[in-house]
């Protein structure tokens, strides 16, 4: 009996010492292996990734090669591992000037970058708009379920359009509240103003309303545009031009005809607001622009179930491997390295990919690791696979985007894009608690974050898709430490800047990469798909395309 029992002890020590697969693979992501594609990817060499250049070759080669190194099998139609995504480059000419005439007399004159920014919205080499009228027209939203309608039946036929950035946000009741819904977000504007057929429109900016000072406006537009090619509607547009307004530069235009900009800004909270003509002002601009057709890459790397009946179903991972490329040069420096953004999540997800390989033999469904390009000119290359997916949407039963990563240290709580929206929010909640952390929403909701990456073209797809954000409760850092972090990620994000620094700490990044791996881990071994809960705008897509997907 005692030689039993001891041998029973030593059985159950030994099995206390054996990690399990999971553990052990997870463990393979560490600070080392995390650090060393970022350093790759933000150097110097890659140019700052920029779609259509030398840089966004290499970027896509030596995606290519990490995922043979760790025997990943292309994810592409093909099998090969690159989705070619066709683009036409758009690059508008800097030396553009609105004038502003009352009464045939210039008032005003706003200069290109400094003042607007402003590019063809129809594709065109050569737009003249000439004594166009303006129209102010709040927040150029029309929302019927919200009982919403800032045109009141006006004509804004052949008009410039300017309009309030955002959408209402004072009251709860309203547009939820301090949430910002892609009423809010500049496309929306833009696409409003085609359908209205005016002939332009200029987004009033103002940072807390972007969420973003102009320098990043300014750095973002001014560089070549990309849209997918052969995109009829957008050639069709009788809308000639697209742009922003400084919030000063606004004020001047208001005040040429007559009125105070920010009266006019507080008017466009009510439902009764209608259009304010700016009277006796006239708009004249000339642009030109160049185009060339390039095409970006998505690079697609698989690693297949075993599960007969779920590996035709699939966990994407989407991280964007591009960033800005060249821009002006600030103290000699021009290169906008994108380190944290999204060297950082490329790592994240090259990271995961090496060690799920490792578990194939008991992953159930497929995993797809979606390194799309385009994305800092708008989402592009994640709108193109959406459009064009290697996988039926339908099959895919949820994606977790990595768009910037903690690199600051661990954390005892971590943020959610889209937190409670989907099962993908409650699996990563639950782990999260197992471990000690809080799991909080997004504390910024009327910035939209939720319609800025990735996962949104998926999402509207009907994937549940989540959107996971750093922390701000350090462990171990001295105080003040996380109002240090805010304030040097909103000065380097989109500039030159945006570089691995003296406060880099990745033990946080191990951290979330190895949660994020594990919650993968749950999702496809799981029994059934993920899901929207109940009411949210992405459920009645995600049933349709279950149902495509099952009749085919």
């Amino acid at each position: 009996m005692k030689r039993l029992i001891f041998l029973v002890v030593v059985c159950i020590s030994l099995a206390g010492c054996i990690k399990s697969p999971i553990d052990q693979a997870a463990k393979s992501i560490t600070e080392e292996k995390l650090i060393e594609p970022i350093e790759k990817l933000s150097s110097d060499s890659f140019k700052g990734r920029a779609t259509g250049t030398e840089g966004a070759e290499k970027t896509v080669n030596y995606l290519v090669s990490k995922l043979k190194e760790h025997d990943i099998k292309g994810g592409a139609s093909d099998s090969g591992y690159v989705q070619d995504v066709p683009l036409v480059g758009q690059k508008t000419a800097e030396d553009a000037i609105i004038q502003i005439t009352k009464n045939g007399r210039t008032v005003r004159s706003f200069e290109y970058y400094s003042d607007f920014m402003a590019w063809p919205s129809n594709l065109a080499e050569n737009v003249s708009i000439d004594q166009a009228e303006l129209v102010y027209v709040g927040y150029g939203i029309q929302a019927p379920e919200e009982n919403w309608d800032d045109f009141k039946e006006a004509d804004v036929k052949g008009k410039v359009l300017v309009v309030k950035n955002n959408d209402p946000s004072k009251k709860a009741d309203l547009f939820e509240g301090k949430t910002r819904l892609y009423y809010g977000r500049y496309d929306y504007k833009y696409e409003k103003a085609r359908e209205m057929g005016a002939a332009g429109v200029l987004i009033i900016h103002t940072t807390p309303s972007a969420g973003y000072g102009w320098n990043v406006v300014a750095n973002s537009w001014s560089r070549e545009r990309f849209y997918l090619r052969g995109n009829d509607s957008m050639e069709q547009s009788p809308t000639k031009v697209n742009g922003w307004l400084t919030k000063e530069s606004s004020r001047a235009l208001f005040e040429s005809a007559g009125l105070n900009l920010q009266e006019q800004l507080a008017a466009a909270e009510s439902r009764s607001f209608e259009p304010v003509p700016l009277e006796g002002l006239r708009l004249n601009l000339d642009l030109e622009a160049s185009y060339r057709n390039q095409d970006a890459q998505n690079v697609l790397g698989v690693v297949e179930g075993t599960s007969d009946r779920l590996k035709d179903e699939y966990l994407v991972f989407t991280a964007h491997h591009d960033h800005l490329g060249i821009t002006k040069a600030v103290e000699g420096d021009s290169v906008n390295n994108g380190a944290l953004d999204n060297a950082a999540g490329v790592s994240a997800v090259l990271n995961m990919a090496r060690a799920y390989k490792k578990l194939q033999p008991q992953l159930k469904r497929s995993v797809l690791f979606l390194f799309v390009g385009a994305e800092e000119v708008g989402l592009v290359g994640s709108k193109y696979w959406a459009s064009n997916p290697t996988v039926h949407p339908g099959k895919v039963t949820a994606n977790i985007n990595l768009d910037g990563m903690n690199v600051y240290g661990k954390t005892k709580d971590l943020v959610l894009v889209g937190y409670g929206r989907n099962t993908v929010s409650d699996q990563i909640q639950k782990l999260a608690e197992k471990q000690g952390r809080t799991v909080k929403p997004d504390p910024h909701p009327d910035r939209g974050y939720f319609y800025r990456s990735d996962h949104f073209p998926l999402a509207k797809k009907g994937i549940p898709a989540i959107f996971p954000n750093s922390g701000t409760n350090f462990i171990d850092k001295p105080e003040g430490y996380a109002e240090t972090v805010d304030s040097l990620q909103n000065a380097n994000y989109h500039t030159v800047n945006d570089e691995i620094n003296k406060y880099w700490d990745l033990a946080g990044m191990v951290q979330d990469v190895r949660l994020f791996f594990d919650v993968g881990y749950r999702i496809i071994n799981a029994e059934d798909m993920q899901r929207w809960q109940k009411g949210d705008e992405f459920k009645q897509a995600r049933l349709n395309m279950i149902e495509d997907a099952s009749s085919q």
